[in-house]
């Protein structure tokens, strides 16, 4: 049996049941965990990555900022040019229109076409010159015979007379085409449709414009070609005919 007079050897006892508080706590303080070591960060913001982007935007701006301006510029020119010059598109007509050698019977078309065309620049202050001018001719729109005409230039307030001559032999053309044509010409008329296209350009002085495609329409040029005494050969019918023109 153990002596209770001895002294007590082994871990001493705790108020409470409880260990103090570790002098390594601030004083009247105590954590359950230990602090988490401090973490020192691994990048730090560059002053001058920030202005060189800055200066980039602002490069940037000024850049879009003057192609608005170049182009309010030049569309402010050109509407004061176009205020200045007014350019009109030319005027075209029908002076005559000739078919000779007429022959159209299944699905096959032969004929001589012969064009005489009136061209009038009104402009006061801008020349026209048409490049690659192609006259076509058609029944309706089965197309017939195309040909091309030598370039020329029209200088101001001046008219210019164009011939084209076209033709078709033993051209194919649809069976519904021909019996219209052939009903056509039991009724004492056919009419065919001009159609010329051309690359034009206007100029004044120094200024000039792009070359741009031009197209007339000259429609309902009645000839008369009677299938009763077998004619063959016709010129239009009343007076010259003004052609709509477009670009």
């Amino acid at each position: 049996m153990a002596d209770p007079s001895r002294p007590v050897t082994g871990y001493p006892a705790y108020p409470n049941g409880r260990p103090p508080p570790s002098n390594s706590q601030p004083h009247g303080q105590a954590y359950p965990y230990a602090a988490p070591p401090y973490s020192y960060p691994t990048h730090y913001a560059n002053p001058y990555d920030s202005t060189h982007q800055n200066a980039r935007l602002s490069f940037l701006r000024a850049i879009i900022a003057g192609i608005i301006v170049v182009f309010i510029i030049t569309a402010i020119i050109l509407f004061i040019i176009w205020l200045v010059l007014r350019p009109q598109l030319p005027e075209f007509r029908v002076d005559s229109f000739q078919v000779t050698n007429f022959s159209a019977a299944s699905q096959s078309l032969s004929a001589l076409w012969f064009v005489g065309l009136s061209v009038f620049n009104p402009n006061k202050k801008m020349t026209i010159s048409y490049d690659i001018v192609e006259p076509t001719v058609f029944y309706k729109n089965e197309f017939l015979s195309q040909t091309r005409v030598p370039p020329f230039t029209q200088d101001k307030r001046t008219q210019t007379a164009v011939n084209a001559t076209l033709s078709a032999l033993n051209a194919y053309i649809e069976t519904s085409s021909v019996n219209e044509i052939n009903d056509d010409r039991r009724r004492g008329t056919v009419q065919f449709n001009v159609v010329v296209s051309a690359r034009v350009g206007f100029r004044a002085g120094w200024w000039r414009t792009r070359r741009r495609l031009l197209r007339v329409l000259c429609e309902d040029l009645s000839v008369g070609l009677s299938s009763s005494n077998s004619s063959t050969s016709g010129k239009l019918m009343g007076e010259p005919r003004a052609c709509r023109v477009g670009i």
